[in-house]
Order: C-alpha cells, then structure tokens, then sequence
C-alpha cells in the first residue's frame, strides 16, 4: 500500500524542542475526514545522540519539502530517560504522536492498547518494501504496531587511535571471553590506565543474551518466562569480578562522563553494542578510525548472534493526527532520503525503499560488510519480548552498574532481579 503524494502549498517551519515534550491527548474522530492542506503539528520523540538529532533535523527539513503543511517538534534523550518518560506519557494518555519504538517493549505497550494499529492508516504507509520476517518483529497477534527502521547485529566496537597511541593491536573477533579479558587488560596496562581495555560487558543482558544462546537458550520462552535460572545469572554477574578489578573502566567514571559512554568519551578502546551505534561511535569519541570485530563467543560455531531490529517507529493510539503521523512514520522508514541521511546509523536499512537511498561507503559500508562477514554466525531471532522486557533490561542494566558501584552483592543483585521478574511477569 503506497502512501499518498499530495500536493501542498502551506507553509510550515520546523520546530525542534528541547529534552521534554507533550505528547497529544485525546482520539482522532472516525467522522471527520483528513484534509491533507489543513496544518498539523506533530510531538516526534527519539533516543539518541547529537549526531541523531542532526540527522532527524535534516530529515524533517526533507519531509517539509514535500509535505509542508506539517510541523514536526522532535526531542530526544538518552535511551533509560526515553523509557521513563515514555511509561509516564503512557499512564496519562499522552505519549508523542510518533515516536522511535523498541521491540522490547512490543507486548506491553501493544497490549495496553497504546499504540495505533498501522492497519487503519494502511493508504499512507507501505508495507510492501519490507520482507515478512522484518514485518513481523513489529508485529503482535497479527497486528502491526510498528515498523523497523533497520537492523543490527551486536558487535565489539574498536578505538583504532587509542590503540595505535597505546601500541596494541586491535582484537581478533569472535575469540573466547577470557581471550578478549586478556586483551583488555593488555591496553590497560599498556596505557598505565589512561586508557581501559574496556568497559565491564557483564552488565549488558545482550552479552548475557549471546551466552545463552551459544548453549541453545535465550532471555525468554515463547510462553512469556524466563529463559535462564538464577545459578545461570549469578554466573555470570560474577564472571565478570576479574575484569572489574583494575582491567575495565570503573563505574564511578562512567557515572561522571553520563551521558556519554566510556567509549564514547575516548576514556576505554573498547566497548560492545549495536552494529548500528558506529556513526554516533565516531562522532562522540572523534576518532579517526573504529574498528568493528564480532563479540567474544562461549562456544567456537554457535549461532549466538542475530538481526536485530528493535530500532522501531510507532504512532500513539490516540493521537489526533493519525494520517499524518503515518506520513511522517512512512518517510522515516520508506523513503530514499531516509537512506541517505541516515545511512546504516538506525540499523541497516529494513525496507527495500531505504535501502535504494542509502549509500553504502566509509562508516555505513563498514557496517554492511560486518554484517556480511559474520553472516554464517546469525542464527534464529528470539521468541517476541515478554511483557516488561524493557523495564527488565533497564533493572539489568542498573543492577550491573550497582555491583560495579560496590554498593551491592552479586547474591544480592541475583535476587532483586528475579524479585523484579517475578513481579512484572507475575
């Protein structure tokens, strides 16, 4: 179904606001038809950096070209602020028209009935671009919330200046844990702590995730449980003691750079996340060069990693612009000059459409050749989040940087996590 092209002639600035935005509030009226000429204005939020603001800014600048008579206010934050102001927009009905979505949070907040099912706003947005196993990673009981804008892969993330300055070469991909430990502690002692190795992976449910996933499991079952016990967390949380004793970053210097990350802020050479964060990579740490080398693996041949497309857009059920906002969600996805601003930053592009856009050199091409060189190590997408997902990996994630913190046991830690689990998935 292809959108609408309209031919307007309003008028319309564009309007970025700052860190906090109102979303709308009340229904759009079935009664009342769209006028495509009428001005709207519409709250569009994001997680993210300057580098994405700057690229969104530019897209909405593009947008406007065509479709004048909208004004989109955009803000942005970091990803656990986004969260929290997003549940409270939730419970007061007024989240953002559109806003970036995460797949983690597909089930809550599309059972909650808070997003708009795409289907009623099916002339102004084109699925078709899209191949069914990308559709249906937005998709809930055969309803379709939301969209992906790419997809990544997890990946170790490699300051070329940093380590080219400490005399150290940059890692072999996919070696084991203990290798890539030993690594790190090289750059640290090379640098005489100047510079860490890295930051303590152990706090990232994704490097949990990877684990499991060697062994055949994952985070959750297709029954909406847990996939792992409390044996297997406490592992792992104290894996990672050896790493936190002088070879990683401490957390009480993460804490001072937020929101930045140690890597961001050139204070560690390495650090593991989404294949898609290498164009805000190199912005925030101004780098010259960043590698990019598959993660550590628990099992040499494991199909531990895969596509990841929980870099999503999504509309408010109750936003009084739907047609409009599915307008502004279709060129974010679909459009060639979303490809081309945006490049592999939001995930290697998802539809066909963007994809044709895109230009695929420097940063961007590495990301597409990362993706194809670890291709034999992707396996199945995991089972739809659970219910909760996201605040469980927000409470992961804390309880990570607590142990760090020194202000908790990892005994401790184990239990407030399944204490936390045991009260969201009841």
């Amino acid at each position: 179904m292809r959108n609408p092209r309209h031919t307007l002639t309003a008028a319309a600035a564009i309007a970025v606001a700052g860190l906090v935005l109102t979303g709308c509030a009340g229904g759009a009226s079935e009664e009342t038809a769209y006028d495509p000429e009428a001005p709207v204005t519409l709250n569009f939020a994001f997680w993210g950096n300057d580098d994405r603001a700057t690229r969104y800014n530019d897209l909405i600048a593009a947008f406007n070209e065509e479709y004048p008579q909208i004004t989109v206010n955009a803000s942005f934050t970091d990803f656990p602020s986004f969260w929290e102001k997003r549940q409270t927009e939730a419970a007061g009905g007024g989240l953002p028209d559109v806003f970036q979505f995460s797949d983690s949070y597909l089930r809550q907040y599309g059972q909650s009935g808070n997003l708009l099912d795409l289907a009623t706003v099916d002339d102004y947005i084109d699925t078709t671009t899209f191949e069914d196993g990308l559709l249906g990673t937005g998709a809930l009981e055969g309803v379709q919330y939301s969209l992906p804008t790419g997809y990544s892969l997890w990946a170790n993330f490699v300051n070329d200046d940093l380590l080219a300055t400490a005399g150290v070469e940059v890692p072999e991909g996919g070696t084991s844990f203990a290798d890539f430990d030993d690594w790190m502690a090289e750059v640290t002692t090379a640098t005489g702590g100047a510079v860490y190795g890295g930051t303590d992976y152990t706090q990232r449910i994704q490097t949990f995730e990877l684990q499991l996933r060697a062994d055949g499991g994952n985070l959750y079952t297709e029954d909406g449980e847990l996939g792992f016990t409390e044996d297997q967390l406490r592992e792992y949380w104290e894996s990672g003691a050896t790493i936190r004793d002088g070879v990683t970053v401490p957390q009480q210097r993460l804490e001072e750079l937020s929101p930045k990350s140690g890597f961001g802020a050139g204070v560690t050479a390495s650090e593991m996340s989404w294949s898609n964060f290498l164009g805000g990579y190199l912005a925030d740490s101004g780098s010259s060069a960043i590698s990019l080398v598959a993660p550590p693996t628990a099992k040499a041949g494991s199909k531990d990693l895969y596509r990841q497309a929980g870099l999503q857009m999504a509309i408010a059920e109750n936003t009084e612009h739907p047609e409009a906002a599915a307008l502004f969600l279709d060129f974010v996805v679909n459009s060639e000059k979303a490809g081309e601003i945006f490049g592999t930053t939001l995930g290697f592009p998802a539809s066909s459409s963007k994809l044709a856009g895109a230009t695929l050199e420097g940063p961007d091409k590495q990301v597409a050749d990362y993706i194809d060189a670890n291709a034999d190590r992707i396996g199945d997408a995991p089972p739809v989040p659970v219910v909760g997902y996201g605040s469980l990996e927000q409470t992961f994630w804390d309880l990570g940087k607590s142990i760090g913190l020194g202000a908790i046991s990892v005994d401790d830690a184990v239990n407030s996590f399944f204490s936390e689990a045991d009260a969201i998935l009841g």
